[in-house]
């Protein structure tokens, strides 16, 4: 596994890699590793000639510093992970690789929609900074495949939409949601849960899956409501809980029973924030 920090050099490497003929895969993350992270590296081993997996905890992405400064950093063990995964590349770089130009020479983004409604509405900034970071990692790895999970679901149809905006000629592949034994979704921030807070988290997969289980045709409102309480009445602070059209997100009041739809939700557990979804499909 090679370690490169500096942009240049890393695109150098890959330039002559697929000028061999080698596919490139590429895993974005901000480190703190866990088995989602390395499903993700094992598609791209299994899909292209080379891995690629960047450790980068991005600042201009979190509307709350303080977020941002809890962010657990386990460069050591995330570095071992990725070697016994496969991954071939590591790119680690600093700040001023990713943003040559400074934090306040940053690019902004055409997103519609996707920046007002869900995690959009409730952390203003967010996507922009996602866009800006994945912008300018395309731009260095050139991958032909990008492999992000569909627990941020969102935020892959935010990095679809700059694909498509900036017709850059890489494919996104999103894969499934990988879970702990309770059905929490993992996520780095578990790492700041408690044992009991963690068993206790696995209740918004339980009610993801109970609207997935009760909903009907028609009025949504109370199905919706139902399982806000749920959330509530165990201890979260809801951000959300909406009830979406899987293919773009618009929230959905009056259902006609055949439309694929996806149920998302941000909730606090004390300090900490989830996020997990779910698609719900019916025939």
């Amino acid at each position: 596994m090679i370690l490169f920090k500096e942009a240049a050099a890393l695109s150098g490497y890959l330039e002559k890699q697929q000028k061999k003929g080698v596919s490139i895969g590429f895993v974005p993350t901000m480190g703190a590793l866990h088995q989602g992270h390395i499903t993700l590296v094992t598609a791209s081993t299994e899909n292209t000639g080379l891995t690629v997996c960047s450790i980068f905890v991005n600042p201009t992405q979190f509307n709350d510093p303080a977020d941002f400064k809890k962010y657990p950093i386990t460069i050591e063990k995330d570095l071992k992970m990725l070697s016994d995964a496969g991954a071939d590349v590591v790119f680690l770089p600093d700040v001023k690789e990713i943003y040559p130009d400074g934090l306040e020479k940053v690019r902004t983004y055409s997103l519609g929609h996707l920046e007002t409604i869900l995690e959009g509405k409730y952390r203003p900034g967010h996507f922009q900074g996602v866009c800006q970071v994945v912008h300018r990692l395309l731009e260095i790895v050139s991958p032909d495949i990008l492999f992000m999970g569909q627990k941020d679901y969102q935020q892959c149809m935010v990095v679809q939409h700059l694909i498509d905006l900036y017709a850059i000629p890489t494919r996104l592949v999103k894969c499934s949601t990988i879970r702990e034994e309770s059905g929490l979704a993992m996520s780095s921030r578990n790492m700041r849960l408690s044992d009991t807070e963690r068993q206790k988290a696995a209740e918004i997969y339980r009610t993801l899956q109970y609207v997935e289980q009760s909903i009907l045709p028609g009025d949504l409102a109370d199905i919706k409501g139902k399982a806000i309480d749920r959330l509530i009445n165990a201890g979260f602070r809801v951000d959300y809980l909406e009830i979406c059209d899987a293919n773009n997100l618009n929230i959905i009041e009056t259902w006609d029973g055949k439309s694929p739809l996806v149920t998302l939700t941000a909730a606090f557990l004390g300090d900490v924030r989830l996020i997990d979804n779910l698609v719900i499909i019916h025939s």
